[in-house]
C-alpha cells in the first residue's frame, strides 16, 4: 500500500498508474481515490495518473483533532502529493470538496500548476446561502456523528444532485454508494465541520481569482443548481477560465459522463501543453450588448 506524508506528518495514501506528464486527482467529500477510477484508467495510457485520499479517508490517516482539517489542509495536502512523488508542476483535477482545493491550490501556487479543472464546486459558495449551507453541514456531521456512515451515506448519497446519476447510471451509483458507506465516521464528520463548512465564499475570493493566470477548465451538470451560479462567476472572474456545463447532470460528473468528463479534459490538457489555451479576450467584457456605442 503506497503512502506518503503531508508536511504536518500526516500519511496520505494514494494510486498512481502510466508515466508521462503528471494530473493529480482530488475527490469530493463523498468519494475518495477510487471516484477518478474512470480517470485513472483513461488517462494513464499517456500521463501519469495520481489520485489520493484526503486526511480523514482510510487508508489514510485519521487525525484525532479537529483543527487538522481545515480548507488550507486541504490546499496544502496536494502540494505534499507533489512534492514527495517529485513532481514539479502537475494537471491539477477536483471534484466539489476537491474542486475547491485544486482552486485554492492555483490561488496559493500557480507555479506548482500547469492547470486546473475545478468540477461540481460551488456548494454554499454563495453570499445568501452561507447560513444555510453551515446549518446542513452541521446537521450533516450531527448525523454521521450518531448513526455512522453505514446509515447517513444513505441519506447524503441521494441528496438533490444525486438522484440524476443513480437514475442515469443505477448500475454505477450503487457503486458510489457501497464505497460511500465504506467511509470514516469520525474523519468524515470532521471534515464536514473542518473543511465543509468552514471554507470562505468564493464571492471573497474574487479579487484574487482576477489575478489568477493558470489555464482552468470550470465544470458544471446543469442539474446541480448550488454549482451553477460559483461556476458563472469562476469563468467571469478568471481571466483564464473556460466553463462546461453537462446536459441532464448533477453532482458527480466524472462518474455520471466519465466519457464526456475525460474528453474535455483531454483536449484541455493538449491545449494547454500546446501553448494554446487562451485567455478572455477584454474586448468581449466592455459591458456593451452588441457593441455599438
Amino acid at each position: 500500500m503506497a503512502t506518503l506524508s503531508s508536511d504536518d506528518g500526516v500519511r496520505l495514501y494514494y494510486e498512481e498508474a502510466g508515466a508521462g506528464t503528471a494530473i493529480v486527482f482530488v475527490h469530493e467529500f463523498a468519494g475518495d481515490s477510487r471516484s477518478f477510477e474512470p480517470q485513472l484508467r483513461y488517462f494513464s495510457r499517456r500521463y501519469r495518473a495520481i489520485a489520493f485520499n484526503a486526511r480523514g479517508y482510510p487508508p489514510s490517516e485519521v487525525p484525532q483533532d479537529g483543527d487538522r482539517y481545515s480548507q488550507e489542509r486541504a490546499r496544502d495536502d496536494i502540494r505534499s502529493v507533489l512534492d514527495a512523488l517529485g513532481i514539479a508542476k502537475a494537471h491539477i483535477v477536483g471534484l466539489s470538496m476537491g474542486g475547491f482545493a485544486t482552486l485554492h491550490f492555483g490561488l496559493s501556487y500557480p507555479e506548482r500548476a500547469l492547470s486546473l479543472v475545478v468540477a461540481g464546486c460551488g456548494y454554499g459558495a454563495e453570499p445568501d446561502k452561507r447560513g444555510l449551507f453551515y446549518e446542513e453541514t452541521q446537521k450533516a456531521a450531527a448525523l454521521i456523528e450518531r448513526e455512522g456512515m453505514a446509515q447517513a451515506s444513505k441519506v447524503y448519497g441521494s441528496g438533490p444532485a444525486r438522484v440524476q446519476f443513480e437514475n442515469k447510471d443505477p448500475r454505477g451509483w450503487a457503486e458510489f454508494a457501497a464505497q460511500l458507506a465504506e467511509h470514516s465516521s469520525e474523519g468524515s464528520a470532521r471534515t464536514m465541520r473542518g473543511v465543509q463548512a468552514r471554507r470562505p465564499s468564493l464571492w471573497d475570493l474574487r479579487e484574487r481569482m482576477r489575478a489568477l493566470s493558470v489555464p482552468t477548465l470550470v465544470v458544471s451538470g446543469d442539474e446541480d443548481d448550488p454549482c451553477l451560479e460559483p461556476g458563472i462567476l469562476m469563468k467571469r472572474t478568471i481571466p483564464t477560465a473556460a466553463l462546461v456545463v453537462f446536459p441532464g447532470s448533477g453532482h458527480a460528473v466524472n462518474l455520471e459522463e466519465p466519457d464526456l468528463f475525460n474528453r474535455f479534459c483531454d483536449d484541455f490538457f493538449h491545449q494547454v501543453e500546446s501553448g494554446r489555451w487562451p485567455r478572455r479576450d477584454p474586448r468581449s467584457q466592455t459591458g456593451s450588448i452588441l457593441g455599438v456605442r
